[in-house]
């Protein structure tokens, strides 16, 4: 059992008559990284800023390595931090930057670790340029090394790649992942956006309305979703209402079989595009029959978008390779739901 570095315990915060935390409780591990994961306004910064001394928590406890760090000052607390902003000081060059959270070390030591840290980052020919010299990429590079450059215990990101572009995103979040796992600091990251969580996260913790809705590693998450909400959020998928009669589940005229336990009432289905079989060898359980109303080419994969006959105007999205989609007709196809990819939440 890893050992917990980071306790929250029944955090409350309130702004006049907005709930911004309601009884959030989280474990992290040693070495562990975190993603707070949700919408805007789900209460994800202020739980960061919690943690950091930066807002005050109304209720509940805030512990770091065993020690309650609840009602210190940001600076007692013993963590760095990156802004989205990366909140660089333009008239500094890099190496001045990275060294500002180092005063009081003697000057051989501040300029050992500003050269140790630039080399760890990638940037130690960059040390004498200015932030207005550097791309996006780069100057979250400098802020990131400054705000390890003081050995902090812990590390909190708040949503340190959501300014730059797309391709520069997925190489830092690769970057930033590997450099985490090297250092083995526990860190905690804010972000809304699911893949930057997947790719980089032990644990994801997804946030809704100030509360926690589900705590669990990507892969948990993305299968097993414990509530319509969380399903939602994290990638795509299909719902698909049922009707319970004589003991059994039904869409339309067509009886399914379901997951155990079975269900008590009516509900929804849900199912993620790519676990859906399409033209599948027969006999299959839950088999349907659709016809292809949409077909969208999306690189590696191709999304089709089905029309049921037993629930006519009720769309299901599925997923396949390009080459298999591509020897699909525009007529009725079989569709199979296969029982074990299959998700029951009631009404």
């Amino acid at each position: 059992m890893a050992t917990v570095d980071l306790r929250l315990r029944g955090l409350h915060k309130r702004f006049e008559d907005f709930l911004a935390l309601d009884d959030v409780s989280l474990d992290v591990a040693a070495g562990e990284l975190v993603c707070l994961l949700g919408p805007s306004g789900c209460g994800k910064t202020t739980l960061l800023r919690c943690i950091a001394g930066l807002e005050r928590q109304d209720a509940g406890t805030i512990a770091f390595g065993g020690r309650d760090v609840s009602h210190l000052p940001p600076q007692a607390r013993d963590y760095g931090i990156l802004f989205q902003s990366y909140a660089l000081f333009p008239h500094l060059d890099v190496a001045a930057n990275v060294a500002y959270g180092l005063r009081g070390w003697s000057r051989s030591a501040s300029q050992a670790r500003v050269a140790e840290l630039l080399a760890l980052v990638g940037l130690s020919d960059s040390a004498r340029k200015y932030p207005s010299q550097l791309s996006g990429g780069q100057q979250q590079r400098v802020a990131l090394a400054r705000a390890l450059a003081p050995r902090p215990s812990l590390l909190l990101l708040d949503e340190p790649l959501s300014a730059l572009d797309a391709q520069v995103r997925e190489r830092l979040c690769g970057e930033l992942r590997g450099l985490q796992r090297q250092l083995g600091i526990t860190t905690l990251m804010v972000t809304h956006d699911q893949d930057e969580a997947l790719l980089m996260a032990d644990r994801i913790a997804v946030l809704n309305r100030g509360r926690i809705e589900q705590y669990a590693a990507p892969e948990d998450l993305y299968r097993r979703p414990a509530s319509p909400f969380v399903a939602e959020f994290i990638g795509r998928g299909n719902w698909l209402p049922y009707e319970l009669r004589e003991g059994a589940a039904w869409i339309g005229d067509q009886a399914l079989t379901l997951p155990t336990p079975s269900p008590a009432g009516p509900g929804r289905l849900f199912c993620r595009p790519e676990a859906i079989l399409v033209n599948p060898p027969a006999p299959q359980p839950n088999l349907l029959q659709g016809r292809v109303r949409e077909r969208i080419f999306l690189g590696s994969r191709c999304r089709l978008g089905f029309e049921l006959n037993a629930l006519p105007g009720l769309s299901l999205v599925a997923e396949l390779a390009p080459e298999i989609a591509a020897t699909l007709d525009q007529g009725s196809l079989r569709i199979a739901l296969p029982p074990h990819a299959l998700q029951v939440f009631a009404t």
